[in-house]
């Protein structure tokens, strides 16, 4: 049977998750429009795919009539807390993810919206770590503003097909990690997932709509691993 077509919207898509989501949504012969919404060019050609250049992500007024007829929303944006006061990461982590869901939501009021946060969140917004208490806000505001807003929180995730990370200090622990990562998945195979199985997780809860909201890194690669 042939799978309904989906149009969805990417935030984040020049980091490792966001770029890696992408891929795989422009390898899905069901996906026929993207839409990704970015600070700079990717450079991306593909019939498919519409680039929105847009400089601030709490206000979209000026770019609302390019994210109509959207299905979806695949979250990927954030950024790493060291160095960062609590102010100007809960405006990255919190603000600008609220600030998209509310305006999709409004003119897609069907939209089903996927979020990246992060093993170690903190549900309660009580615990010691700031980072974690941020994006644990961002979690429950999002479940609570919307029913159709699912959770990911990956762990460690392996890049493939070309996609890198962002950060140098991020690059430096992958190469660091590299050779032993075989092991690692397959002593601890729920602590690691990659790009791809990402992606396509995310594809699949739209088309899915699994019960648990919040998913874990074997949530993750069970989905991902999973037929349209």
């Amino acid at each position: 049977m042939a799978l309904s077509p989906l149009n969805v919207v990417i935030f984040g898509a020049t980091g490792m998750i966001g770029h890696g989501t992408l891929l795989e949504c422009l390898e899905d012969p069901s996906i026929q429009r993207i839409v990704i919404v970015v600070r700079r060019s990717m450079n991306i050609t593909n019939e498919k795919l519409q680039e929105i250049i847009h400089n601030d992500f709490t206000d979209y007024t000026s770019i609302e009539g390019q994210l109509k007829n959207l299905d979806a929303c695949f979250f990927c944006l954030g950024v790493s807390s060291a160095g960062m006061n609590e102010a100007d990461y809960t405006r990255i982590t919190y603000d600008f993810p609220l600030a998209a869901a509310k305006t999709l939501l409004r003119l897609n009021p069907n939209l089903t919206f996927c979020h990246v946060t992060g093993v170690g969140t903190d549900s309660s917004e009580q615990g010691r770590i700031m980072w974690a208490r941020v994006k644990g806000k961002s979690e429950n505001d999002l479940l609570a503003l919307t029913k159709s807003a699912w959770i990911f929180r990956p762990g460690f995730i392996k890049p493939e097909k070309g996609v890198v990370a962002a950060s140098k200090w991020v690059r430096l622990i992958y190469t660091i990690t590299k050779p032993i990562a075989p092991a690692i998945k397959a002593i601890f195979p729920n602590s690691m997932t990659s790009t791809s199985i990402f992606g396509r997780a995310m594809i699949n809860v739209v088309r899915q709509r699994p019960a648990k909201k919040i998913l874990t890194t074997s949530d993750i690669n069970q989905l991902g691993a999973a037929s349209n």
